[in-house]
């Protein structure tokens, strides 16, 4: 997919962070970008930035933690834009504070729903739209809490280390459907997700990760943003999990170990 213009894009989490910076780079290559947010402020602030600056766009409101859903943004998607060549599975929550286990359930209960199950549902609501158009791409936003121990949130991380796990063993769409699906694993990124953890903490806690959040360096949303039209744009890329860190280059993280 070296040529992304005209285009079909569906983007969760557009309304903020990696998902806006994503739907403008996407319209700006000349993709048709669809909008998925359970943020309707923010998601059609994202159609008025694209629009601007010349692009197509349109909001869906989702809750990606909801089936039904789900399936209604890739409905969506194909009604106003006549297909789905592009999924990014971007939408994204962190468990908050405290941490688990003494995290209430409520709490790491959606951080699992909108992680991972929402990957999992996304990317099966929008295989068959693919298949249609007769194959496409999806890119996972995933995290390099999902390639280490992250003990800041133990929830966060095994939803993370869930969609690297997902994307390798979706491999076999490439040969199957011409469907890939990868991954972008970035560390910190200058988003509102690390800041709204702080709304959670009080005290000696929201002190401490404050200082924490002061000296570590960000990558940028659009950093990120440029790595996924790289992903989508190499043809050859399948089942792959790219790491970004800042100040470093983008590097592919093959498993650990093989059963063979």
């Amino acid at each position: 997919m070296k040529d992304l213009e005209g285009k079909v894009a569906l983007v969760t989490g557009g309304g903020s962070g990696i998902g806006r910076a994503t739907a403008i780079a996407l319209a700006a290559a000349g993709a048709a970008v669809a909008i998925a947010d359970v943020d309707g402020d923010g998601g059609r602030e994202t159609v008025r930035l694209v629009e601007e600056a010349g692009g197509r766009a349109a909001f869906v409101h989702t809750d990606v933690s909801r089936w039904e859903e789900i399936e209604r943004m890739v409905a969506f998607t194909e009604e106003t834009f006549g297909g789905v060549d592009i999924l990014h599975n971007n939408a994204g929550i962190n468990a908050g504070w405290p941490r688990f286990p003494e995290a209430p359930r409520e709490n790491w209960d959606r951080t699992i729903a909108v992680n991972l199950w929402a990957v999992v549902a996304g990317t099966d609501a929008a295989v068959p739209a693919m298949r249609r158009r007769g194959g496409g791409v999806i890119v996972n936003t995933a995290s390099l809490a999902g390639l280490i121990a992250y003990p800041q949130d133990p929830i966060y991380a095994a939803t993370k280390h869930g969609v690297v796990g997902l994307t390798r063993a979706l491999a076999f769409l490439k040969d199957e459907a011409n469907i890939r699906v990868n991954c972008v694993c970035p560390s910190f990124v200058d988003t509102p997700m690390p800041r709204r953890r702080l709304e959670s903490m009080k005290g000696e806690e929201r002190a401490r990760w404050e200082a924490v959040l002061a000296r570590i360096p960000m990558i940028t949303p659009a950093e990120v943003a440029d790595a996924v039209l790289d992903i989508l744009r190499d043809g050859a890329l399948a089942g792959q999990v790219m790491a970004l860190q800042y100040g470093q280059p983008r590097r592919l993280v093959p498993p650990s170990m093989s059963l063979m």
